[in-house]
């Protein structure tokens, strides 16, 4: 009988490269797990919200597609990844010389090993504290004026090395994007983060 623990919601993998954050520009392999009740009203991937949806697949058979793509580099997203432990995920990636990335939300706890953690919070369910303070990457998507307030409540929590980034909300990108460009300018330690996979049409 398969352990139960080797099975993961899987809604879709695919090796593309990232468009967000610090590690834009380098080539990814993407896993994105099913299953997230955070529910954001802006968010562009709803259909990764139930994990029913999606057929449970054995951590083997995502990591040897991983491997046969060539990558170097994998990010786990959702979804909200973080509802499960992916603790034989991340040792098997690494065990074939892959470093992984984690893209969460923040709200549960990170179980596995990771080389860049992402944390993106939201409102909805805020991260835990121990999750910001493990945060390579704080990406705050901005949606409104208020965001660029609270994005400081956020940061105040994590490390004096992690990378701070915000990011328009795709939709309201025209609206809020002179709104970023002028907030980092007055405030150093912020950068812009851009969806680029999206302006150049890829996955």
């Amino acid at each position: 009988m398969t352990d139960i623990k080797t099975l993961l919601p899987l809604m879709e993998q695919y090796y593309t490269v990232q468009g967000e954050g610090f590690q834009s520009g380098r080539p990814a392999y993407f896993i994105r797990l099913a299953g997230c009740d955070i529910g954001c009203v802006w968010c562009d991937v709803k259909e990764s919200w139930s994990k029913t949806d999606h057929p449970t697949v054995p951590v083997a058979e995502i990591v040897v597609q991983a491997v046969k793509s060539g990558t170097n580099f994998a990010v786990i997203t959702g979804g909200e990844p973080c509802m499960y432990d992916l603790s034989e995920l991340t040792g098997m990636l690494k065990s074939n010389g892959i470093q992984v990335a984690l893209e969460t939300s923040g709200a549960y706890p990170i179980k596995g090993n990771f080389d860049w953690i992402c944390v993106s919070p939201k409102k909805f369910k805020l991260p835990s504290e121990e999750n910001l303070k493990k945060a390579h990457e704080l990406k705050v998507i901005v949606y409104n004026n208020d965001d660029l307030l609270w994005c400081e409540t956020m940061r105040a929590a994590t490390r004096i090395d992690c990378k701070l980034y915000l990011q328009p909300e795709w939709e309201r990108r025209e609206k809020v994007l002179p709104l970023i460009v002028d907030y980092v300018k007055k405030n150093l330690a912020w950068n812009i983060s851009l969806q680029s996979h999206k302006y150049i049409n890829i996955p």
